[in-house]
């Protein structure tokens, strides 16, 4: 029995590296200027150093990697989000959304492929979306917290507050990421963080 654990331990591990290095030429391929729509199946399987027959056992088609791959890069920043707590105050989260830029920026071509192709894959855009629904339940949790400890007013609803939070803020960080060379990055940041800090968690009563 612990010989068999062992194998099936070994072919998880053989499978997850070659899923991972896949994973990787795409990213590295995408970051060399080349485009989603122009990579092809047969282009990254070469470059990982496997058949297209092999590549086709791990993954159905391109948007496949993609997808594994939005699913990591919402994870960190999802991690550095949930990370940030109302006691670092206005200049804590300016530090987080400072962290995400940077984070968007090491893998800036991905983003800039996840993008173009969540306008016409509904698959790639449910998956980068949905994420979206995590963020927004997690800030949920913590307006709620703020309103019961009396640093929040209790005239905001913290459903509607989180929604606009997350996704305005990640259109503007997604346009930051595209759209500057990363100089004001700090900038942005703070001013964002104000504008949450000071028009939501810490608005005056009305």
């Amino acid at each position: 029995m612990a010989s068999i654990t062992r194998r099936s331990s070994n072919s998880a591990d053989r499978r997850a590296a070659l899923e991972n290095r896949i994973a990787s030429v795409l990213e590295t391929r995408l970051r060399d200027g080349v485009t989603f729509t122009e990579l092809s199946v047969e282009q990254i399987a070469n470059a990982a150093g496997i058949s297209r027959s092999t590549f086709y056992l791990y993954f159905r088609d391109k948007s496949d990697v993609l997808l594994r791959l939005t699913g990591s890069l919402k994870e960190r920043s999802y991690e550095i989000a949930a990370s940030w707590e109302p006691d670092g105050g206005v200049d804590g989260l300016a530090r987080a959304y400072v962290q995400i830029l940077r984070h968007y920026r090491e893998h800036e071509a991905l983003l800039v492929a996840i993008n173009e192709v969540a306008a016409y894959d509904p698959q790639v855009h449910e998956v980068w979306t949905a994420d979206q629904h995590r963020f927004i339940d997690n800030l949920v949790m913590v307006l709620r917290t703020e309103q019961q400890q009396g640093r929040t007013p209790a005239d905001i609803d913290p459903k509607l507050a989180a929604k606009l939070i997350v996704q305005g803020g990640s259109q503007v960080l997604a346009q930051q990421v595209s759209g500057s060379d990363g100089s004001d990055d700090e900038a942005v940041a703070r001013e964002l963080a104000r504008c949450y800090w000071y028009g939501v968690y810490r608005r005056p009563e009305s």
